[in-house]
C-alpha cells in the first residue's frame, strides 16, 4: 500500500515590525499582505509606532506610503527628526511617499474604486502603508451598518494592494465602545496601546488582542518611548489586571 505524504503547512511570509521586541511576540511579525489594526487613546504612541513600522520597511529597500487625515507634513517630519527618523531623505530616495488626505475623499474613492492613493501605490509600487488614523473615516458613518459595509470596502481595496498595512485607530481599549467594532472585525491583527495612570505617573502598556494565523502572545507588556522609539519590555507585566489603573 503506498502512502500519500501529507502536505507541509504553507509557511507564512512575515513582514517586520520593526519595533523593538515585538516580533517575537508575534511569531516574527505581520503575515505579508495582512491588514493590522492599532487601538489607542492620545499619548500611546500610535504615529510612532506607524513610523517605526515604515522605517523598518524603508531600511530594508521596500517603499512605504504614510497617509495621513489629521497631521501636516511638516510637524510629521519634524517630530520623528526627535527619534533620528529623517523622512525626507528616506522621501529623497524613493523610499517615503507621504500623502495628506480627507475622510470625505476616501469615501468617494470607495464608492468610484481606485483614487489616487492606488495610483501612488501601484506607481511607486508600495509594499507598506500606514494609515493615520482611520478614525475620522469611521466618524463619517452614523449606522453600525454603514460602518460595517464601508469598513468592508475598505479593507478589500486595501487587500488588493497587496501591501502590508497598518491602520491606526483612536480609542480607549479599556472603554467597550461599538464605534471602532467594524474596523476590529474586518482586521487581519489588533493590537491596543493603553497609556494609564499608576499612582503618580503614567505608563504604557502593549497587548495583542489577536492576530489570524498566529500564535501570538497573551500576556500584557509594558512598553517606553526613547531616544530610538517603542521598546517593550523582555518581561510580561505581571501587576494586577488594568483596569485598576486609570
Amino acid at each position: 500500500m503506498i502512502k500519500q505524504k501529507k502536505d507541509k503547512p504553507l509557511q507564512i511570509k512575515r513582514v517586520p515590525t520593526g519595533v523593538s521586541r515585538l516580533d517575537p511576540l508575534i511569531e516574527g511579525g505581520f503575515e505579508n499582505g495582512s491588514t493590522n489594526l492599532l487601538i489607542g487613546s492620545s499619548g500611546t504612541g500610535k504615529s510612532i509606532f506607524a513610523t517605526q513600522f515604515l522605517k523598518a520597511g524603508m531600511d530594508n529597500g521596500e517603499k512605504c506610503l504614510y497617509v495621513t487625515f489629521e497631521e501636516r507634513k511638516k510637524e510629521v517630519y519634524a517630530n520623528m527628526l526627535e527619534f533620528g527618523w529623517n523622512l525626507e531623505e528616506y522621501e529623497k530616495k524613493g523610499l517615503f511617499t507621504f500623502l495628506e488626505y480627507t475622510p470625505e475623499k476616501v469615501k468617494v474613492m470607495l464608492e468610484e474604486g481606485g483614487g489616487s492613493i492606488e495610483t501612488v501605490v501601484v506607481k511607486n509600487k508600495i509594499a507598506r502603508i500606514a494609515i493615520d488614523s482611520i478614525t475620522s473615516f469611521e466618524l463619517l458613518f452614523e449606522k453600525e451598518l454603514e460602518k460595517r459595509e464601508a469598513a468592508l470596502s475598505l479593507f478589500k481595496m486595501i487587500s488588493a494592494w497587496g501591501c502590508t498595512t497598518l491602520l491606526t485607530y483612536e480609542g480607549d481599549p479599556l472603554k467597550e465602545s461599538l464605534n471602532h467594532k467594524a474596523m476590529e472585525f474586518h482586521s487581519d491583527s489588533i493590537i491596543l496601546l493603553y497609556y494609564l495612570r499608576n499612582k503618580t505617573k503614567r505608563e504604557r502598556y502593549l497587548e495583542v488582542l489577536k492576530m489570524r494565523g498566529t500564535k501570538h502572545a497573551e500576556n500584557i507588556y509594558k512598553f517606553a518611548i526613547g531616544k530610538n522609539g517603542i521598546v517593550i519590555d523582555n518581561k510580561p507585566y505581571e501587576g494586577k489586571s488594568l483596569g485598576h489603573l486609570y
